[in-house]
């Protein structure tokens, strides 16, 4: 494997750093193990690192003291991504990457990577015809998503107008497109709409017309210049994340936005020794997922103990306090469903009780059929066997499987939405269905492959998430149209099982 570039001054070290973190990130995404994504990470970003140098010594060599307009570092570095995934697939070490990414490959759309320049998706044309400062900005912010504080601190902006900068850089980052949007080839339909196309997207509460909407469910060109021409809605991010990148951005936006909330993001002071470009310095103790687990549990173990002593409690709230159970079952950096306590059942004292008030024994007809033998095993429906159970209370199933359904955006006819599943029985394969109230049309997917009839949706895992362990989740996301309304889905399926809905 390649060695990574060495730093050539401490400013470098920071930058190529805060790069890594993305780059092997989308690496991971690409490939179809971890030892293939560092492969193709270290390669990419050697790759990138080289054209960076290259291109800063020519724009020195002119001395006009300007830089040729080109992509910012990391959309850059994700570039080399793809171009390297590109190679390996000729040169054949395709079976190392994704599948879905080797079709793409060989697909129109990857090649309009490559293509002329006027033909290229219009956000990638627009994000490099902006001054580097500018573009750094917005992708950090809309990509990336880092909280507007860490932006500012990262560019040495004034925190307090940070936020102003940003508006204008995102209007100078339509403008862009706007202009290079005319001054693509298209036929006389296409460019008959281009008018109508900015006057629609220039104002939050202007409506589509019928015929424009229509135009652009059958051009993507036109589709993609009112993703990017529109500012308002929350949908800047996805326009840039698959414009710039192609395949997997919109899978590589989510990651990064669940890495940002998490605080997971690049940039970390550690990153620089993960990568081995801090060769040489002391490595300084790190306390992160495990110290915090760490402390947990000795806290919980001090709850319990003073949980266990003698305060005149009864001995039904004893042994309950004696199961230990934490109040979340998640962990602290994760990001994972929060469900109602109402749903917990605890282990041998569970009083769960139906939607008219019964015991939750009594809700055991809605259950599929095959758990019912399992769950008749020594229970009696006598009454006399009711009472013989634990102070009277009966014993409830906990439910197969819980989805957590997100809309992460939303813009006037179209919406972003994530679903994390978390599954009881381990999972060999998983498809989950559900149905949309609104009349709502998916339109992409990215961690899984979809099928629409009606108002009812199928999502199927993709080759590489399949499998999934007991208590394990899995999680996918796309995007959607809507009119009128756009209430959340219901009346979820895993593997054609009923599943319940976290509130």
């Amino acid at each position: 494997m390649p060695d990574l570039p060495t730093p050539q001054n401490a400013a470098e070290a920071a930058l190529l750093s805060e790069c890594w973190d993305a780059v092997l990130s989308y690496a991971d995404l690409c490939t179809s193990g971890s030892a293939s994504a560092t492969r193709l990470a270290t390669e990419a970003f050697t790759h990138g690192i080289d054209e960076l140098r290259a291109a800063t010594a020519a724009s020195k060599s002119t001395g006009t003291g300007r830089r040729a307009l080109r992509l910012p570092r990391i959309p850059l570095l994700l570039a080399s991504v793809r171009t390297v995934a590109a190679a390996w697939e000729t040169s054949g070490l395709g079976h190392r990457l994704d599948p879905d990414l080797r079709l793409w490959l060989h697909s129109d759309k990857a090649a309009r990577y490559v293509g002329p320049p006027l033909h290229r998706p219009l956000a990638l044309r627009g994000l490099r015809d902006m001054q580097e400062p500018d573009a750094v900005l917005l992708w950090l912010a809309e990509v990336e998503s880092l909280p507007m504080s860490a932006v500012a601190r990262r560019l040495g902006l004034d925190p307090a107008a940070a936020s102003s900068e940003l508006a204008q850089v995102r209007a100078l980052f339509r403008d862009r497109c706007h202009r290079n949007h005319l001054d693509t080839p298209m036929d006389a339909h296409c460019r008959s709409y281009a008018r109508l196309l900015d006057a629609v997207t220039r104002s939050p509460s202007a409506e589509t017309p019928e015929d424009l909407s229509r135009h652009m469910a059958r051009c993507v060109e036109c589709a993609e210049a009112a993703a990017c021409l529109r500012l308002h809605g929350g949908g800047l991010p996805a326009a840039l994340s698959s414009g710039v990148i192609g395949w997997g951005g919109l899978a590589y936006l989510e990651r990064r936005r669940r890495a940002a909330e998490a605080g997971m993001s690049g940039g970390r002071t550690d990153a620089a020794v993960d990568t081995g470009l801090n060769e040489g310095k002391p490595v300084r103790p790190r306390i992160g997922r495990t110290g915090i687990l760490v402390t947990a549990v000795l806290v919980s173990a001090l709850a319990l103990t003073v949980s266990l002593m003698p305060f005149g409690g009864s001995k039904g709230d004893d042994a309950n306090a004696a199961q230990g159970e934490p109040t979340d079952g998640r962990s602290v950096a994760d990001p994972g469903p929060t469900f109602p306590s109402g749903s917990k059942t605890k282990s041998g004292s569970g009083t769960g009780t139906g939607a008219a008030g019964s015991p939750a024994v009594a809700d055991s007809t809605s259950r599929p059929a095959g758990n019912s033998d399992q769950e008749a095993q020594g229970e009696s429906s006598s009454p006399a066997g009711k009472q013989g159970g634990a102070k009277g209370s009966t014993k409830s199933a906990a439910p197969d499987c819980r989805v957590k359904y997100e809309i992460v955006s939303e813009w006037p006819d179209g919406f972003q939405a994530t679903v994390t599943v978390t599954s009881a029985k381990a999972l060999a394969t998983w498809s989950l269905g559900w149905t949309f109230k609104d009349g709502q049309r998916v339109g992409q997917m990215w961690d899984g492959t979809f099928t629409q009839d009606d108002s009812h949706v199928t999502a199927t895992a993709a080759d590489y998430n399949k499998t999934v362990a007991a208590n394990g989740t899995f999680t996918f996301g796309f995007l959607g149209s809507w009119t009128g309304s756009n209430s959340a889905a219901r009346n979820f399926t895993l593997n054609k099982a009923s599943c319940q809905a976290a509130g």
